[in-house]
């Protein structure tokens, strides 16, 4: 099992001489695979169809190739940047007894010209320039993203669908009173049970009913609306039923552990348990890196500035953690982090939005360390069990 620590440099010395090594520049509709081969003075480029019986049969004939060349492979390493496709290729390869590793994007240096030539070679030949530097130990060349299980990336989906489903809804409610207000009906609430029947009675300011097109429009906005609400309960529904069935699963004991908290409800604690706090985070600056919530300094010579939230993180965990740290202010006044935010910020007034940032990076480290390690944070009240 890899540990946190390996994300960043490989622990495994490189013995290139047996190691095969390859890079898959990856496409929606072909694959151009870059590899190095022991004993072979050529560095092979080959395209594929989206195929992964054809990228193993061509790691077999370089293998091969290898082999008449007089080196034994005792090694084979494929990595590949993070992308649409996910993880299920490292796990399949991995299955297969071949060590697969996802780079992430956004840690590969790229040429900071204005512009610079970019290909699928080029892109192949800079993973690979990479990957050989992270196989080698050094740090730096590219960071590795930890590959989740499929029950792991399946637990994640009912949250995600459920904000979804409540941005739709919003969209189809905000439609609907635009398409009122341009016709002068203003107050009138479409989420009520009985908005639909009551269409018919509204009037526009010179007593005419709405227009016939624009009703059968409102209608089918209310239908969908309603779809929209029951299957967001669904969902919400059948999360409450699997915590019941198993309320001591590792990440249901953290969600009820942390719905306790007086402030946070289960859909925040769901979120947060599944898209970070179950993840096996080195420290606690791994955890605010993750969310995104540390600054991004610009500094160089006499210039300091501080150009605001780094945002490489998970942006469902940055956007959640700020929207809960404002709650927080109002359900638990009598924290010591509360108290913190209020004395930082006692008459400033832009400085309150800055402040709450470091609020909601103290607050999730702190959540970090209550469903790890049971510490409950210093003036934090908590439901009963």
């Amino acid at each position: 099992m890899q540990k946190p620590s390996d994300l960043s440099q490989s622990r495994i010395v490189l013995k290139q001489d047996s190691t095969l090594i390859a890079v898959i520049e990856m496409s929606l509709s072909s694959w151009l695979v870059a590899g190095i081969v022991p004993g072979v003075e050529r560095q092979p480029l080959k395209k594929l169809a989206v195929d992964e019986s054809a990228l193993l049969k061509l790691l077999d004939r370089w293998r091969e190739e290898a082999e008449k060349a007089g080196r034994r492979i005792e090694r084979i390493a494929v990595a590949f940047e993070a992308g649409r496709d996910g993880f299920w290729l490292a796990r399949w390869l991995r299955a297969r007894g071949i060590e697969a590793h996802v780079i992430h994007a956004s840690s590969v240096a790229v040429s900071r010209e204005h512009r610079r030539a970019k290909t699928d070679r080029l892109d192949a030949e800079l993973l690979k320039r990479a990957f050989l530097g992270w196989l080698r130990g050094e740090r730096d060349h590219c960071k590795m993203v930890a590959i989740p299980t499929t029950k792991d990336e399946d637990a994640k989906r009912p949250n995600r669908e459920r904000q979804s489903l409540v941005g739709e809804q919003t969209r189809i409610v905000n439609r609907m009173k635009a398409a009122l207000i341009r016709l002068g009906i203003r107050g009138f609430n479409p989420k009520l049970k009985k908005a639909a029947g009551r269409l018919e009675d509204l009037r526009t300011p010179e007593d005419e009913p709405i227009p016939p097109n624009t009703l059968a429009e409102l209608r089918r906005d209310m239908e969908r609306r309603r779809l929209l609400s029951d299957q967001i309960r669904q969902i919400e529904e059948a999360r409450l039923e699997r915590m019941e069935q198993a309320p001591g699963d590792g990440p249901h004991a953290m969600v009820r552990l942390l719905a306790r908290v007086i402030g946070v409800g289960i859909e925040t604690a769901d979120m947060l348990v599944h898209e970070i706090l179950s993840r096996r985070l080195r420290d606690r600056r791994a955890v605010a890196r993750y969310a995104g919530l540390t600054g991004a300094p610009d500094e160089s010579g006499s210039k300091r500035r501080e150009k605001g939230l780094a945002k490489a993180g998970n942006a469902r965990v940055r956007r959640g953690m700020i929207q809960l740290a404002w709650r927080f202010l109002l359900f638990q006044k009598d924290s010591a982090l509360a108290q913190w935010y209020r004395t930082r910020t006692e008459g400033a007034g832009k400085k309150r939005k800055t402040m709450i940032v470091a609020l909601a990076r103290k607050l999730l480290i702190a959540f970090w360390r209550l469903v790890t390690t049971g510490e409950v944070p210093a003036g934090v009240v908590l439901r009963a069990a």
